[in-house]
Order: C-alpha cells, then structure tokens, then sequence
C-alpha cells in the first residue's frame, strides 16, 4: 500500500488559492473547509490527505513530521525560522508586503522606538540590521490602533493595498520583505516518499508556471 501524503493548509486567502495548484496536481479536497468541521480532509485521492490548521501552525506541523507538504506564507517562515524544512518553490500567491508603519507625517522618535507587531522574531531581527535598539512589543491583531493610542511609534505588519493603513492616519515608512506563499517540504519526508514527494513538487511547480504563462 503506497504512503499516504499529508498536505496541511490554511483557510482563507492561501487555501483558495491553492486550490487551482492541487487541482493541477490531480487533487480535488471531498469536503470544504469552510464548511466542514473536519480537521482531516478526504481528497479524490485515497494516498493523499489535508489537515486544516492556523497558518501559523503550518511549518511546525511540517518541520514534526505530522505533515509532509505544507503551504506557507513566507512572513510565517521568516517568524518560525524554518528548521527542518524544505523550501523548494514560491507559489506566487497570496502576495503583499511586509512594512514598518507610522502616522503620517510624524517626526523622528527620539531615543528607542517601540513597535508594535506579532513578527517578534522578523522585527528584531530587520531593526538590528539597521543597528536600531528598539523595545518589540507583541499583539495579535489590529496593528494600526497601537501607534493612535501611544502604545507604539511603529508597527511592523503585511501590507496589501494600504488602504487600512490610509484609513487610520498611517503609512508605509519602510519596505522589509516581498511577501508570497511558499511549498515547504519535511525533510524526512523528503527522504522517505521521495517519488510521491517528486511527482507533487513537479505538477504544483508547472501550474505555477502554467499560470505564469498566461499572466
């Protein structure tokens, strides 16, 4: 009996625009994420399985073993660090940038910048290159209220359009990363179901082109 593959995934923007690559690949998901409260999702496919996780969660399930493929956003790669994991093709999808923000307008800080963001890691790491010494403070979501209530100077965070920066009184300051959506690969697995691995890689890598192509 062959190996089954086990892809984990996120719902929202990444799912659904993976879908058209899976159904390159051969893969059609039985049930709906957004529908189902399955965690596990049946595919058309009886050696091939998705588990519906956080996306922050995806390369930990891969870089464990308990997924052997994974799609990622490459913020939640640059957070996680990526050990243990493959990293073979950008996806070209869910695109956006990842920005340091502030009130339009505002002066130079004096002294040590606060920023507010949930990319601890990526913050320290981005203000240290610039040789900033800067206090990182941690919040999981609305971003743009910390600076408009004196929480925070900045705030790093993904940036699509800008309009929600625009809408409460801020803007883009500095560009840190290109953002889009990785395959990330166990490294085990890689190894182990090398043929099965293969053969997906090399289908989801010409959808992508596919697509490309006709752009």
């Amino acid at each position: 009996m062959q190996d089954t593959l086990t892809i984990a995934l996120s719902k929202g923007r990444i799912f659904k625009e993976t879908l058209p690559l899976l159904h390159h690949a051969g893969i059609e998901p039985v049930d709906d994420p957004e529908t189902s409260r399955k965690l596990i999702l049946d595919t058309n496919r009886d050696d091939v399985k998705l588990v519906i996780i956080r996306a922050t969660d995806v390369p930990t399930y891969v870089q464990y073993g308990a997924a052997d493929i994974g799609v990622a956003g490459k913020d939640v790669l640059m957070e996680h660090g990526g050990e243990g994991l493959y990293e073979p093709l950008d996806l070209g999808i869910a695109r956006c940038r990842m920005m340091v923000a502030g009130p339009v307008g505002a002066p130079p800080v004096a002294g040590r910048l606060r920023i507010a963001t949930k990319y601890v890691n990526c913050a320290r790491r981005y203000f240290a290159e610039q040789g900033q010494q800067v206090e990182i403070i941690k919040l999981y979501g609305s971003m743009e209220l910390a600076p408009l209530v004196g929480l925070a100077d900045r705030i790093v965070d993904l940036v699509d359009t800008g309009n929600t920066l625009k809408a409460n009184g801020l803007e883009p300051l500095e560009h840190m990363a290109d953002i889009s959506s990785r395959l990330i690969i166990n490294k085990a697995a890689m190894k182990m179901k090398t043929d099965q691995v293969k053969a997906f890689t090399d289908r989801i890598a010409e959808a992508v082109a596919a697509r490309e192509e006709a752009a």
